[in-house]
């Protein structure tokens, strides 16, 4: 899958907003994920507040996915986000580290991620007598094609629909705020301006000037 193909697959609508504005709400009391997302999920050398330490610590002190599910969770995140020309994929950019940190951070995700990935497993061991993991690749997107595209989707598969539309808000959240995400997108934020001061004409309007000794202390730039 292309990733622009991927971002577009987003936005025209399979993505709920929740997740993002959840993580990006500043009155929340539990601000990790908005501030440091997939990138502090694996890297906590950040300035935290005391509370906000303390919570961090108490979060990542616990594991909640086990190491298989884990895996399905990586190779689910590479297939919504997969590497390109431009960056790296979604476990490149530490998303499954992130989507760990989320789900103890917010316990309301624990049961319909662990509930989905189980899912998943059956009906790959009802189709190929193996998990989702060890399933081939063309075997595991057959599988992911028939739950990604919820309009699509046979009416037998909706909660398979329901879980992978939370991984991709997952997935897309947690490597849009990386720095890798960001990176891709080439969102550069707010850059220093190169200011002369005011115009000579719009101080020449309102009977103003600079002194020598102004002109003389100012930077210019040419």
């Amino acid at each position: 899958m292309d990733r622009r193909k991927s971002i577009k697959a987003l936005i025209v609508g399979t993505v709920s907003t929740g997740v993002l504005v959840e993580a990006c709400n500043p009155g929340e009391e539990k601000k990790e994920e908005a501030s440091k997302s997939a990138d502090a999920a694996a890297s906590p050398e950040t300035n935290r507040m005391k509370e906000e330490d303390e919570h961090y610590k108490e979060v990542v002190a616990k594991t909640y996915f086990t190491p298989d599910e884990m895996a399905t969770i990586t190779i689910l995140g590479d297939i919504i986000i997969p590497k390109d020309e431009h960056s790296g994929s979604a476990s490149d950019a530490k998303v499954p580290e992130f989507i760990e940190f989320i789900v103890k951070d917010k316990p309301e995700h624990k049961i319909p991620m662990r509930g989905g990935l189980r899912w998943l497993d059956v009906q790959c061991l009802n189709r190929y007598s193996k998990s989702f993991k060890d399933c081939s690749r063309q075997q595991q997107i057959e599988m992911v094609d028939e739950i990604a595209w919820p309009e699509k989707a046979k009416p037998e598969m909706a909660q398979g629909v329901s879980f992978f539309n939370l991984m991709r808000n997952l997935v897309s959240t947690g490597f849009f705020t990386s720095q890798m995400g960001v990176k891709d997108l080439g969102y550069m934020g707010n850059v220093p301006n190169q200011w002369n001061g005011v115009p000579d004409d719009v101080l020449k309007q309102y009977g103003l000037a600079y002194t020598e000794k102004e002109l003389k202390e100012c930077v210019s730039f040419s």
